[in-house]
């Protein structure tokens, strides 16, 4: 009876999971011009990103850094132009899917950008071999930004770590036998 409750239970967890989107937050992070944090790995995400939302606060910025030039970008590793998607920034990293936030136009501390970009053409990332970027997309050179706040992207899940599942199957192991 313990092994079906911990069968369902699990399997109800792994259905959740599957259906959710990742946010990837942040407090006080700086990030100089085109400098940018590999968020997620390549093959850290399965499913496809059909979207993404932003809800950021402009702490402070040099050189006319704004609220929205907080940018995702998708690319591989090592960090080079023209991957397939770059949503947010003035500058243009030559992605083949480019969009902007809804607002954040705005270098003044305390500037908001909050809205939700809804892709064109989804990204597969289950096996992807590119990254996801988070970072400045200002690339003048003098150029920073620091923001709080959070970045969600729809329709994609993280990939556990392979020591979780282990951790996983161990738990089913001395469950059964307990027995």
């Amino acid at each position: 009876m313990k092994t079906a409750f911990l069968g369902a239970s699990l399997a109800a967890i792994v259905g959740s999971v599957a259906t959710a989107d990742v946010t990837y937050s942040f407090t006080n992070q700086t990030w100089t011009g085109f400098n940018f944090t590999e968020a997620y790995t390549a093959g850290g995400l399965s499913g496809t990103m059909t979207g993404a939302s932003i809800n950021v606060t402009l702490n402070g910025a040099v050189s006319f850094t704004y609220a929205d030039d907080l940018t995702v970008y998708v690319a591989g590793t090592p960090l080079a132009y023209g991957g397939p998607l770059q949503c947010g920034g003035f500058s243009s990293l030559q992605a083949a899917q480019r969009y902007y936030w809804p607002n954040g136009g705005s270098s003044a501390p305390g500037t908001t950008s909050i809205g939700t970009v809804n892709f064109t053409t989804g990204l597969n990332m289950t096996g992807s071999t590119n990254s996801v970027w988070i970072g400045n997309g200002y690339g003048a050179a003098g150029t920073s930004g620091t923001w709080t706040g959070s970045i969600t992207l729809h329709g994609v899940n993280a990939v556990p770590a392979p020591g979780a599942i282990a951790l996983l199957g161990l738990a089913g192991l001395v469950g059964r036998r307990r027995r």
